[in-house]
């Protein structure tokens, strides 16, 4: 049984190599997007290269990270965390050492898949070491602490990309890294889940990317003109058949009959239990996600490029300006999940989105001569406002929305399609609003084209607040087996997906008249 506590020398080592494995993937996340005009000019990138080199990187994480922790559970989570951040590392490099675009942009891919395995490890290697009386202490501090890293990571960027050049955002990767693997070989217990057998759903998993990847390319590509029409027809077509494939692969997974002999154990395992959808609410709750999270990648993509091309802003400035969306979070988050616990999350939820509606609109007027007071701090104070209003309510919903066996499985579908909607949402918003071609050398172009993105990314936002309005419970919230709901990530500061939710505990096996999970020291 898990026997590390949290104020003790071995759960700190824990929670640093945690802590600073999924900080650095959760940077690269956002704090590339700060580079994004001086690579651009260097690698002689148009608006395209720009997109995938954020949306290469979103695309991976969101089609694998369940197939990673699963990985995990399989071979051991800290084997696999490990794998994951080495995979990091090596990626980062050849990013920082890409000559061209296209380098970089399969570099960013490769990060992904290493983003994939480390992230989910993280959270499981907590709930795996600590005592259950520390757990949820320790996930708090894992996510709090994350929180911070994620204020100081923009900063950061943009003071690399002033003082070294850009792809120093990238190679500052490789030392921490370094840090977390020594950390981890030495002092994080290794853990397995004994009761994870049968083949893995790599079928389940490729498809998922292929849906997404078809998808996205013919968004990007479609409305500038960038490839021939027959390619993007062609991959249009491909990512609809593979999300069709992935769905009845699944089905057919979830709800086979076992040959006689066989036990559940021992068939292939759906990476996507459908049945977690019976629940109406939940996939309401998922849509609203969805809605929302494409609005905000579409607002974080091109906020830090509207400040540089259109506002002036150095790199430093233009990273940091979004610092107080992440400070809200911190401080708010904890705060608006408790008022939902209490009150249900319709009014949180709906309010939140129409407040953060509002910051869209307000910093989509951010143009030539802006000044950060008068202009930007009062947008994304707003904005910051109406997220910190909504995202803890939402990861509340969705857990108390799904059987309580499927908890963890509904935290890491309800983290990919936040992720899968920023990713389709940066693909298409930015060319139907012109942003095209060299759009990002033109301060006029683009500024206009920015504008339009704001004001479609608020449309959006405010149809998921009528969304949750419509479909969202309005009493205090509860499980189906009418326990009250007490996430244990109370501090939930992820603006590119919701935080993961560890797995919920199952009964002891000794009491259960099996073996004890295992964990190897």
């Amino acid at each position: 049984m898990p026997d590390v506590r949290l104020g003790t020398g071995p759960g700190r080592w824990i929670l640093l190599a945690t802590v600073l494995g999924s900080s650095v993937a959760m940077l690269d996340a956002t704090v590339v997007n700060v580079a994004l005009p001086r690579l651009a000019r260097d690698l002689n990138a148009d608006m395209a290269g720009l997109q995938w080199t954020v949306n290469a990187y979103t695309l991976t994480l969101a089609g694998f990270i369940l197939l990673g922790g699963s990985l995990g559970d399989r071979f051991g989570r800290r084997r696999v965390f490990l794998v994951g951040v080495v995979w990091f590392a090596v990626a980062s490099v050849l990013c920082g050492a890409a000559p061209d675009i296209g380098t970089l942009i399969v570099a960013r891919a490769l990060q992904g898949v290493g983003g994939a395995l480390l992230t989910p490890g993280s959270l499981a290697i907590i709930q795996a070491s600590f005592t259950a009386d520390d757990r949820p202490r320790a996930v708090g501090a894992w996510s709090g602490l994350a929180g911070v890293a994620g204020a100081v990571g923009p900063f950061v960027g943009g003071w690399l990309v002033e003082a070294a050049g850009w792809r120093w955002v990238f190679l500052l990767n490789v030392p921490l890294a370094a840090v977390v693997v020594l950390v981890a070989v030495r002092h994080v217990p290794e853990s397995v889940d004994p009761e994870a057998r049968g083949r893995f759903d790599v079928l389940g998993a490729a498809l998922a990317a292929l849906a997404l990847a078809g998808t996205t390319y013919a968004l990007t590509e479609a409305p500038g003109g960038g490839a021939p029409p027959p390619v993007i027809a062609t991959a249009a077509i491909a990512g609809l058949a593979a999300a069709v494939a992935f769905v009845l692969v699944e089905r057919l997974r979830g709800g086979r009959r076992l040959p006689a002999g066989r036990t559940r154990r021992e068939a292939p395992q759906p990476m996507l239990p459908l049945d977690v959808f019976a629940s109406r609410q939940f996939s309401a709750v998922n849509v609203v996600t969805f809605i929302m999270y494409g609005g905000m990648g579409v607002l974080f993509f091109l906020f830090v490029l509207n400040l540089q091309v259109v506002g002036g802003f150095s790199p430093i400035a233009a990273g940091t300006a979004l610092l107080p969306v992440t400070v809200l979070m911190l401080l708010l988050s904890a705060r608006a999940g408790a008022l939902a616990q209490k009150i249900g999350p319709r009014l949180p939820m709906t309010a939140g989105l129409l407040v953060a509606a509002l910051g869209m609109l307000l910093v989509g007027r951010i143009g030539a001569g802006a000044s950060y007071v008068r202009d930007v701090l009062p947008a994304v104070v707003v904005f910051g406002l109406g997220l910190a209003a909504v995202v803890a309510p939402l990861t509340a919903t969705v857990l108390a929305t799904a059987d309580v066996r499927h908890a963890g499985v509904a935290s890491g579908v309800n983290n990919a399609v936040a992720r899968a909607a920023g990713l389709l949402a940066v693909a298409a918003i930015p060319p139907l609003t012109g942003l095209t071609g060299d759009a990002y050398t033109n301060p006029v172009t683009f500024s206009h084209g920015f504008r339009l993105a704001m004001i479609t990314c608020a449309a959006l936002l405010a149809a998921g607040a009528v969304l949750s309005f419509l479909t969202v419970g309005g009493d205090a919230l509860r499980t189906p087996s009418g326990e009250p709901v007490e996430p244990e990530c109370p501090r939930q500061c992820g603006v590119g997906a919701p935080q993961l939710q560890p797995e919920p505990e199952t009964v002891p096996a000794e009491r259960a008249g099996g073996a004890a999970p295992e964990t190897r020291t």
